[in-house]
């Protein structure tokens, strides 16, 4: 690929990005950097989120998951449809009640200032990690594809990628986010599409024989039925994305803050519920794209990588589907990845001056903050680029999507049981720490007595673990009170 070409097409890019920054944040305060003076359109809402939902490792991975697990992660996508129903029916009024600047408010309404602040921490690990572990792979992809050629060490392309993603968001935040987001959904998706019209032109296919290829193929496999130690059993799928739903946007405050930015309650609600119906048409792309990919390497007996997420980056920076299909597989997934990005750093900022500072009015703090929080970010790159290990990779993974358990189960707890019914403040520390902790246990132990493998269940069974120690707790500590 031309580097001239990338780099005018990323300028223009870029431009249009500070563009519509400079746009919406005019006379930008703390408000609209945490809430957007609560004045977005659902409709632009809805569809952002769904090109935030989607980092850049989601762009190569769901396409190259067909090979191990077919299409069957559409399971998943149809428990998702429930747990948004969910989550804009039995959460979103409670935040809209509270007049909520981040969720994790309602942890000090309802239990006290000990669970507010483990509740925010909890977010804080979890989202620092997964964000940065998201943004430094692909950072890799960008490097092997587009910096490395043209010269630049891996350190400076991190460094311009962050410096890109603070200076749009500094002064707009979440104000911002909600248009910038739909531009980069729309440049995601047309990159997706435009992809998979490459493959279709090389070969000569058009989009009926696409579709009889996809339906024809044995990794189009969608139910999986009767193995219940397999992972892509349908009910561990399907009932899996329910509860991520709910843990990774309910009680997720990257992904609330946004729909907490609607005028009402009734307009935050028919956003969730149509993101949630977009999300599914979506991912058939993206697994359609997975078969059609692998299709083409078989016909053209090109070898590939052991790992699914190499094999779309090998098509499109090998040369095999041209340069224009690179050209829209590195835009989309700097699309994806800057959408994701940018707005986990204005959630990391907003949690952290809100919720463990306590200072929601301090504007001087909130963008020391955002810079601090940026940095942080690209320390994090640079030390897993360092260590350059996929095991200590993984290993941060783990610990992020396990971090997520307990929240799962004090926001449950604190919805399910009477207000009166409170748990031991000085327990829940502990009680969140000792929960995945033993999960993480129970999974080593299922694997090498019963063969048995969890999957995303092991998320209800860190929420559960954790609702329980804190019911044990409350038979010690009972005391009215009312939210």
């Amino acid at each position: 690929m031309s580097a001239t070409l990338f780099v005018s097409v990323a300028a223009v890019y870029f431009l249009m990005l500070l563009a519509v920054s400079r746009l919406t944040a005019r006379r930008a305060t703390n408000d609209t950097f945490y809430r957007a003076g609560r004045r977005s359109p659902w409709w632009a809402v809805a569809f952002g989120m769904l090109g935030a939902s989607l980092s850049g490792v989601t762009f190569v991975s769901v396409p190259g998951m067909v090979r191990t697990a077919d299409m069957t992660y559409l399971q998943m996508c149809l428990g998702f449809v429930p747990g948004y129903i969910l989550v804009a029916f039995v959460l979103l009024p409670v935040y809209y009640r509270l007049g909520l600047t981040t969720i994790y408010t309602y942890l000090d309404r309802r239990f006290g200032n000990t669970s507010y602040r483990t509740g925010a921490s909890f977010f804080l690990i979890s989202k620092f990690m997964g964000a940065a572990v998201r943004l430094y792979l692909v950072c890799l992809i960008l490097q092997r594809i587009v910096f490395g050629p043209l010269g630049l060490p891996f350190w400076l392309s991190a460094v311009v990628i962050l410096l890109l993603i603070w200076l749009y968001t500094r002064r707009g935040g979440i104000a911002t986010l909600v248009w910038t987001d739909c531009l980069q959904t729309v440049v995601l998706l047309t990159a997706l599409v435009l992809i998979i019209h490459s493959i279709l032109t090389a070969e000569g296919w058009g989009m009926a024989d696409a579709v009889r290829i996809v339906a024809d193929s044995p990794m189009s496999r969608v139910w999986q039925f009767g193995d219940w130690g397999s992972r892509q059993l349908f009910w561990k799928q399907f009932l899996s994305g329910i509860f991520i739903v709910v843990v990774m946007t309910g009680v997720d405050q990257d992904m609330m803050q946004k729909n907490l930015t609607c005028r009402t309650l009734h307009e935050s609600q028919k956003n969730m519920i149509i993101n949630g119906l977009l999300y599914l048409p979506v991912n058939v792309l993206f697994l359609s794209l997975g078969v059609l990919m692998y299709t083409f390497a078989a016909r053209h007996a090109i070898s590939l990588p052991s790992m699914g997420d190499e094999v779309l980056p090998l098509l499109c920076a090998g040369g095999y589907l041209g340069q224009a299909a690179l050209l829209c597989f590195t835009l989309g997934i700097a699309a994806a990845a800057f959408s994701s990005a940018d707005s986990a750093l204005t959630a990391l900022t907003t949690s952290a001056c809100v919720d463990i500072l306590n200072r929601p009015d301090d504007e001087r703090l909130r963008r020391r903050m955002h810079i601090l929080v940026t940095l942080a970010m690209l320390c994090f790159i640079l030390v897993f680029r360092a260590l350059n290990s996929t095991s200590v990779i993984d290993a941060v993974y783990t610990i992020a999507s396990y971090t997520y358990g307990p929240l799962l189960g004090l926001f449950a707890f604190g919805l399910c049981l009477p207000s009166r019914v409170r748990p031991r403040e000085r327990a829940i520390p502990i009680i969140c720490i000792c929960a995945p902790v033993s999960c993480y246990l129970l999974s080593v132990l299922s694997e090498k007595m019963w063969n048995y493998h969890f999957g995303y269940e092991l998320l209800l069974l860190n929420g559960a673990l954790t609702m329980l120690g804190m019911a044990l707790s409350a038979l010690f500590f009972v005391k009215k009170h009312a939210v």
